[in-house]
């Protein structure tokens, strides 16, 4: 049996970490709260190694352990054996994140209830009646909403709760089983000077240099664009309201470049943006590590973004954004702390949104009702 930690031997803590970038983000309040309540505590988090990078000199960690997609159960459960763990919190509902730390045999297994997995857990954790989930909307309840819009002067709207709780108290809830405080705090993600610095050389210099620079005595502004969004199309706003927005803020503001991210397959979205802003974007899709992302990110002035992982790296990072939000909600997985007035997130009227689909069954009009003019003025005003 393993024995319980002392003074001389601190109690070590396994937290399994969720495997979606802006999901992991979502995660860090409840890092930071479970550090506060646990400041002696050795805080091991395991990860998906697609996203090792983003968790580099996070104070809430004292160590990180990284796994391979191909990597089998009892080679994960070997590694974590011999980590010596008290404790394990399981942020994941899946059942294979709850095996993992049985098959460790990680005395105190704490996770949420969740079918097949509640006899590997030794404390199961019912979510809060509040905490603000919804379903994905059918494709008969989205044409049945259009329908009785076409009839009615008010949109039809799906029945929820008042005020749904953002995803970041559904990890804060479950840290609590650990002391942590459940008040929540701003994601927070950490990179340095000299790694913002080593990211603009490595990428920037020769673009900057090409584009002309900055006007004497004014610093050049740079902008970010995130146009792809890896969940589906469903969340992706139209590429050429992308390219209008950097067009139109170009001529307005003067003596400012835009970066477009995103990931290699996003390729051919970004360098069709840049195509139509008519300069002065650098296509970056491809071109990142997630480490020098998160350094550019940090020199963007603002972000415009759908709702997706850069989204929540660019806020975490203290980055302003601007999200148009159609198929997903702002109230549930908005960027940042709930309410921050920095973010300026533009919402749908169509009455069948959010309806939490990868791809839409009709028209995509939650998305093409939020305008080019709209988001230009969010950005101006973020500025």
């Amino acid at each position: 049996m393993k024995k319980p930690p002392t003074a001389s031997s601190p109690r070590r803590i396994l937290v399994r970490g969720v495997n979606w970038l802006g999901d992991a983000v979502m995660t860090t309040p409840a890092l930071q709260r479970l550090r506060a309540a646990l400041p002696d505590a050795h805080i091991t988090l395991l990860t998906h190694q697609k996203l090792a990078d983003l968790w580099q000199h996070h104070p809430s960690l004292d160590a990180i352990i990284t796994f391979a997609p191909s990597e089998g159960l009892r080679s994960v459960a070997r590694r974590l054996r011999a980590g010596d763990y008290h404790s394990a919190l399981v942020l994941p509902n899946s059942p294979r994140s709850a095996l993992e730390v049985w098959l460790a045999g990680i005395p105190q297994r704490i996770g949420y209830h969740r079918r097949w997995r509640n006899w590997l857990l030794t404390r199961i954790v019912v979510p809060r009646p509040d905490q603000g989930r919804m379903p994905k909307r059918s494709v008969s309840e989205v044409n049945r909403l259009i329908r009785a819009s076409a009839g009615s002067p008010q949109p039809a709207t799906r029945s929820s709760p008042a005020s749904p709780l953002h995803q970041i108290h559904e990890y804060l809830h479950l840290a609590t089983a650990l002391g942590a405080n459940p008040e929540p705090l701003p994601p927070r993600l950490e990179i340095s000077a000299a790694e913002t610095a080593q990211a603009e050389a490595a990428l920037l210099s020769d673009w900057r240099n090409e584009a002309g620079g900055s006007a004497p005595g004014q610093p050049c502004r740079l902008l970010g664009l995130n146009p792809g969004a890896e969940y589906g199309p469903a969340k992706r706003w139209p590429a050429d309201r992308f390219a209008a927005v950097a067009r139109a803020v170009s001529q307005q503001l003067g003596n400012c470049r835009w970066l477009a991210f995103g990931s290699a397959s996003e390729w051919r979205i970004c360098d069709e943006i840049a195509q139509r802003a008519g300069g002065g974007v650098l296509n970056l899709a491809g071109k990142t590590s997630l480490r020098q992302l998160m350094a550019l990110l940090k020199l963007c002035r603002v972000v415009v973004t759908n709702d997706t992982g850069p989204m929540h790296v660019a806020a975490a990072l203290g980055i302003p954004v601007v999200v148009p939000f159609g198929s997903t909600s702002p109230e549930l997985t908005g960027p940042g702390l709930p309410g921050d007035s920095r973010h300026r997130l533009l919402k749908s009227a169509a009455p069948c949104s959010p309806c939490f689909r990868r791809t839409c069954p009709i028209d995509f009009r939650c998305m093409t009702s939020i305008s080019a003019e709209r988001v230009i003025e969010a950005v101006l005003q973020a500025l």
